[in-house]
């Protein structure tokens, strides 16, 4: 499908759409496709869903200009809401549909710019300190700490993996939870 073939069928579908660039040899593609699958069914008659494979698609994905996959565009009205590249945890994916459904992107709760910076400035100082200072590994792991404090929310394996921990949590914190 060539880029004006896509913009008129995007333009003529009744629906929002996410549409998913992926291609069979690709293992990130395939970890998210039952979670993705499992948004298809709850969305379904409110957002479509359209999977094109990469490799077929070369002049498509040029014109969009995506260079990674899986990647995943949410759409409304024709026009790009939210794009996502790579294997996203299930709340990712849920952003996507909900985007595409609202023709917004979420507003980004992260943390403004100075702060991300003093927090990466506090840790290296620290895991410096604790290097010139001998081997202090709880100075070293507390840098450590408030440095990935500054990215923490832009960390692809974090953002993988903080659902996960936070539902492991949850369980475990209930009462009559093993």
């Amino acid at each position: 499908m060539d880029h004006k073939a896509f913009l008129e069928k995007l333009h003529s579908s009744p629906h929002p759409v996410v549409v998913d660039f992926w291609a069979p040899w690709c293992l990130p593609c395939r970890a998210i496709e039952p979670a993705l699958k499992r948004l298809e069914a709850e969305y379904s008659g409110q957002v479509a869903v359209w999977r094109l494979n990469a490799d077929e698609q070369g002049e498509l994905l040029s014109a969009l200009k995506i260079f990674g996959i899986p990647t995943l565009i949410a759409f409304r009205g024709g026009r790009e809401v939210l794009r996502q590249n790579g294997a996203q945890g299930s709340a990712s994916l849920l952003r996507l549909f909900e985007a595409a459904q609202q023709g917004a992107a979420p507003v980004a709760a992260g943390l403004p710019r100075s702060e991300r910076v003093v927090r990466a400035a506090v840790g290296v100082i620290l895991v410096i300190l604790a290097w010139i200072d001998g081997p202090n590994l709880i100075l070293g792991a507390l840098g450590g700490l408030i440095a990935f404090s500054a990215v923490y929310d832009r960390c692809p394996l974090w953002r993988t993996l903080a659902p996960r921990l936070r539902t492991l949590l949850r369980r475990r914190t209930m009462p009559g939870s093993r």
